[in-house]
């Protein structure tokens, strides 16, 4: 195998096809000559597939199924366009000219049905659909030039206006064909073959974009600009021209600019990545291209596309620059959607491509196995590779792997060049590598012992910009570096005596960028300078208390080294007494810990006795011994018995960053991903949350008020550890802590002398197991609300340092999701902080979106997170997100204890549901066809009614359903429990005689069945007729809902009675019951053709036996 050759830097980006929609084609069976795919759209849930003969198959994306397919006898499919805003909708156009709209219905369980019908552009190809952002409106544009707006009429959108036609609208008719319609904020983008206009469809103004004409297909599109400063500035407009040219006019139509892509595109096309066939990149192939963009389409990020039959193009074009160019054969369409695209081929073939960076594409081709193809990527797209950033999606040991898996034989060279390209690897933390040659250039630096650069700036030799970027790099080492300073410093003076007139000018040269104004550091942030300021006077403040008390202590006075450092500086005494005071902690912070590890290992061996582990006193009293080490040693000053003990700075150190926490939130930390905190800004701290905010507010009173007082606000919640602890020791102290934990919540009688579960969980969170701690919550939630509150506070500041949180404070969900979903695998407890804060920031829209981490997240952690309401509305996206034969089954499989299912039920039952006075009269009884109104989760209420249940859970269940008005429901209830007769008594009520035809409703099986039904509807037919007439005249039963079936009467039920049993068995039934009915003429046919029905069947049925028998005897002789 040749070597491969390498891009030029400036590619970043490639296409790739990672799925294969061949073998879906060939289900559907679009594969064939007589049956081809004609055109296409996508949306979020959707791949729709228009067909030649007039057939819309609609693909659920997610696992590609077949969910629908929608027949059109008006010819073949020619353009299909998926809502936006609603997927429930979707638009079709014929060859015939006819536009139709289709309500899907699926939420409702109902059929597909046409919403909306436009014959307006008969006779002309139909060449361009186009939605409304935010009304259920389509606009058409054929090839006469003729643009139309299209209303669909919807059940959601009110009582009755699904039955309300709304006029088809001419919008405007242009100089020439209709190539692309686009629509952005109340304004059309109308582009012809000669000219592109912008409409105004609210005010009906029309303008022209630009002056000069064209001839030929030239698409044009809005162009949405959310990023950086310009979230919230108008979009702008892209028209393509002639010669490879794009105007870009502003949101009023008037031209600003004209990017020219001839000469930017001599370029060589970069291949596309795909299983399909090896890819190839020519660098001698270049030369300029002149082309014809027959469409614009807005794509991912701010990127945009058009094609050609044999090209994709991808454009930057808020830069000006080409993104990349790839050669794909037989182009007819594409779509879009956020970074996929779905090309239709010439010959019916559809594929799915993806744009993505260079180390993103190595990452999912590692993911599906294909070794030699990642590796071929890394070669040809090394410079992309080797840097820093791409480490975190693709690590050495990743690129060592795929090494490995190559063969050595057909893959020796592919081989030999990917080892060289991991040579070139820059490790994680050099991202910002490749500007050190810039800064040496301009500015002196010294290496520090950890390997931060300290740089020495010359005025005026760098941009703010660059040395702002360079402090903000490193300005985490150096805040988590500020406590050890004094340590490095008695290190360097041990190592080089003769150095300590050196150690003391860089040591007061470091105080320097705490205490003066240099002129050649930007400006941090103001939150990060109140940071500082706080840190360095508790410092000096305390330093000098500390220092004045030494000094005063006889001891110290009698050493040789006092005595001659009397009349020394007084800087350099109190620099001495710091150095002593930290060779003292070293051993006694050693001490402690041997002292804390043979307390722990001691009462490890106690609790692997099963007769002190399943004994809750015993266990309870071996957790009770090894408490009072942890508290001395590990916990909080004024709750340790032993902080006489404790020396000056360790003391120093330990209120500096655990009593005062807000001193601490200032600071830089790591998160539990690694990730380094930014500085947090004055709007972020506005919107924290309630916990954090409570407490920096219990910050200032920790010292005053003492923790056994009534009232007092609950001790910080401790995330960090105050005293390096080896780990494997940690792995003792987690499992006793997390042990402790759980027996003192769970524990009903709490000892006044033991600490309590929730002080214990907020003073020794950092040695809890969070996972084991999020279960114990779930468990006790009801019981133990503040252990719920103290967890869920712990983690959100444990979590403050993710860059995760940045993104959820900017207020853009799908960003936020998509940003969730990078971290994957997930970690219950940080993901569980993390959806926390979505739901805080954007309520019920973030909560219908958290099923898509089930089970990391289960229902159990949204109830204790969300409102009832809102939960339900997650519990129905989550059971809807399973395919349609699984969803009992998962339902029942969240079900964890039992009762959860009547609270479920009796939760769908109260909300987005009918008003009880709508389906149950004063006297609880059914109301007249109050059965047809539509509930809101009647999706999630069916499934609930429908699990496998003892018998007095189904006795409270139909009870349930029949209090609240539930007449579906507690008809199947009442099927199961064979109460037949309270089944028909409701049904006669209902007046619905469809509830009495399977599958749904209940039949009757027998004639005493019958007997009992026909006087029960002779019984309740005046009830129902006084009830009829509200609901007739537009009133509000209907709700949206089907309609209802006939009324029960005897005469109908003699006809339901005379299909099954025979007319005059039907008769005889009506005599018995003693009702008198006079059936309608209409009637009386139906069994007069019943009656002939049954004859002529007899008669067959008699000729059939009697040939039989002639057989049967010509057999026998």
């Amino acid at each position: 195998m040749p070597l491969v050759p390498v891009v030029p830097e400036n590619h970043s980006h490639v296409l790739a096809e990672f799925d294969c929609l061949d073998p879906l084609l060939s289900a559907l069976r679009l594969d064939s000559g007589r049956l081809k795919c004609t055109c296409l759209a996508v949306s979020r849930k959707w791949l729709a597939l228009g067909t030649s003969t007039g057939g819309l198959h609609l693909i659920q994306r997610e696992g590609w199924k077949q969910r629908l397919i929608l027949t059109h006898k008006e010819g073949s499919i020619t353009q299909v366009a998926c809502c936006p805003h609603d997927e429930d909708f979707i638009a079709v156009a014929t060859s015939q000219g006819l536009v139709v709209v289709w309500e899907l219905q699926l939420e409702r369980r109902g059929r597909p049905e046409r919403v909306s019908v436009s014959w307006e552009h008969r006779g002309h190809a139909i060449t361009a659909l186009c939605w409304d952002t935010s009304a259920l409106r389509v606009f058409v544009g054929d090839s006469g030039g003729k643009v139309t707006c299209l209303r669909a009429g919807s059940s959601k959108l009110g009582k009755g206006s699904a039955f309300v036609i709304f006029p088809v609208q001419t919008v405007t008719t242009v100089d020439s064909r209709v190539v692309q319609l686009g629509y952005q904020d109340g304004r059309l983008l109308v582009s012809s073959l000669s000219r592109c206009y912008l409409c105004d469809t609210d005010r009906e103004k029309f303008w022209r974009v630009g002056n000069k004409e064209r001839d030929g297909e030239y698409g044009a599109c809005f162009f949405p600009q959310n990023r950086g400063l310009l979230v919230g500035q108008p979009p702008l407009l892209y028209c393509a021209r002639p010669g490879s040219r794009v105007w870009e006019a502003s949101f009023n139509g008037e031209v600003l600019s004209t990017h020219q892509f001839k000469q930017l595109l001599a370029c060589p096309p970069l291949p596309l990545i795909t299983y399909r066939n090896e890819p190839h990149y020519n660098p001698a192939q270049k030369s300029s291209q002149s082309i014809a963009f027959p469409k614009l389409l807005y794509l991912g990020d701010q990127n945009l596309l058009t094609w050609t039959d044999s090209a994709v193009y991808i454009f930057t074009p808020q830069n000006g620059q080409v993104l990349l160019w790839t050669e794909v054969k037989d182009l007819v369409d594409i779509v879009v959607y956020r970074s996929e695209l779905f090309c239709l081929h010439g010959s019916g073939r559809l594929s799915h491509l993806s744009l993505l960076s260079a180390e993103r594409c190595v990452e999912r081709l590692l993911r599906r196995e294909s070794w030699p193809l990642a590796a071929v990527v890394c070669c040809m797209f090394q410079h992309t590779i080797t840097t820093g950033r791409a480490r975190k999606s693709i690590p050495i040991d990743r690129l060592e792997h795929l090494r490995s898996q190559l063969s050595s034989s057909s893959h020796l060279e592919l081989s030999g060049q990917l080892e060289e390209v991991i040579n070139k690897l820059e490790p994680l933390d050099s991202a910002c590598s490749s500007r050190r040659s810039s800064i040496s250039s301009h500015e002196s630096f010294n290496v520090l012992d950890c390997g931060i650069y300290r740089v020495i700036s010359r005025r005026g030799s760098q941009s703010d910009e660059e040395t702002g970027s360079l402090i903000n790099q490193s300005t985490s080492e150096e805040e988590r570096l500020k406590e050890f300073s004094f340590v490095q410093e008695e290190d360097q003076v041990e190592q080089d005596p003769q150095s300590s007139e050196r150690t003391e000018a860089e040591r007061s040269e470091q105080g320097l960028q705490f205490h003066l104004p240099l002129s050649f550091r930007p400006k941090p942030p103001r939150i990060a300078l109140q940071a500082v300021k706080d840190s360095v006077s508790s410092f000096v403040k305390k330093t000098t208390e500390k220092i004045n008390t030494l000094q005063m202590n006889s001891e110290l006075r009698q050493r040789s080294d006092f005595k001659e450092s009397a009349q020394a500086d007084t800087t350099s005494s109190y620099s001495e007494e710091m150095d002593n005071e930290v060779y003292d902690e070293m051993p006694n912070t050693e001490a402690d810990m041997q002292e804390l590890r043979a307390a722990t290992e001691q009462a490890i061996s106690q609790i692997q006795d099963p007769l002190v582990l399943l004994d809750p006193a015993c266990l309870r009293e071996t957790l009770l011994e090894w408490l009072p080490v942890l508290e001395r040693i590990l916990g909080p000053e004024e709750h340790g018995s032993g902080a006489a003990k404790v020396d000056g700075a360790g003391e120093e150190r330990w209120e500096r960053d655990y009593l005062n926490p807000c001193s601490e939130q200032q600071e830089e930390s790591f998160s539990i991903s690694g990730e380094p905190t930014e500085s947090i800004t004055e709007d972020e701290k506005k919107e924290e949350s309630p916990e954090l905010g409570g407490k920096k507010a219990q910050c200032h009173s920790a010292d005053k008020e003492p923790e056994s007082s009534k009232g007092s606000p609950p001790e910080p919640v401790r995330v960090g550890s105050p005293k390096p602890v080896p780990s494997d020791l940690l792995a003792n102290l987690t499992q006793l802590a997390t042990l402790y934990t759980e027996l003192s919540c769970f524990r009903k009688q709490q000892d006044e002398q033991a600490l309590g579960c929730t002080n214990f969980l907020r003073r020794y969170f950092f040695l809890l197991d969070k996972e084991r701690v999020r279960r114990m919550c779930l468990l006790c939630y009801e019981e133990q609300l503040e252990v719920q509150s103290s967890f869920t506070e712990a983690m959100l500041d444990l979590t403050q340092s993710s860059k995760v949180v940045e993104v959820i404070q900017r207020g853009d969900l799908l960003r936020s999701l998509r940003s969730l979903r990078e971290l994957q695998p997930w970690s219950a407890p940080p993901l569980l902080a993390h959806l926390h804060r979505l739901y805080e920031k954007h309520g019920e829209a973030a909560v219908r979106s958290f099923s898509q981490f089930y089970p990391t997240i289960t229902p159990a952690d949204i109830m204790t997170m969300a409102q009832q309401s809102h939960f339900l509305a997650y519990l129905d996206n989550l059971v809807q997100s399973r395919t349609e034969g699984h969803r009992l089954s998962f339902l029942q499989s969240l079900l964890e204890p039992e009762s959860l299912r009547q609270d479920w039920l009796e939760l769908a039952l109260t909300h987005d549901a009918p008003q009880h006075c709508d389906t149950l009269t004063p006297d609880g009884q059914p109301r007249w066809h109050s059965h047809c109104y539509s509930w809101g989760y009647g999706r999630l209420l069916s499934l609930l009614i429908h699990l496998p249940a003892d018998l007095s859970s189904k006795q409270k269940m139909a009870e349930t359903c029949r209090s609240h008005g539930y007449w579906i429901g507690y008809l199947y209830l009442c099927f199961e429990l064979q109460c037949r007769t309270e089944a028909f008594a409701t049904i006669c009520k209902l007046d619905d005689i469809s509830l009495l035809e399977e599958p749904e409703g209940v039949e009757p099986q027998t004639l005493d069945e019958w007997k009992l039904l026909i006087q029960l509807s002779q019984q309740f037919s005046s009830v129902g007729d006084a009830e009829e007439v509200p609901g007739v005249n537009g009133g509000s039963w209907s709700n949206g809902s089907a309609d209802c079936g006939g009324k029960i009467s005897p005469e109908s039920l003699t006809l339901m009675l005379a299909r099954t049993a025979g007319p005059d068995r039907a008769m005889a039934v009506l005599e018995e019951c003693g009702v008198q009915v006079v059936l309608s003429p209409q009637s009386e046919l139906v069994c007069e053709l019943l009656r002939v029905t049954e004859k002529r069947q007899r008669a067959m049925i008699q000729t059939m036996l009697e040939r039989c028998d002639r057989f049967l005897w010509s057999q026998h002789a």
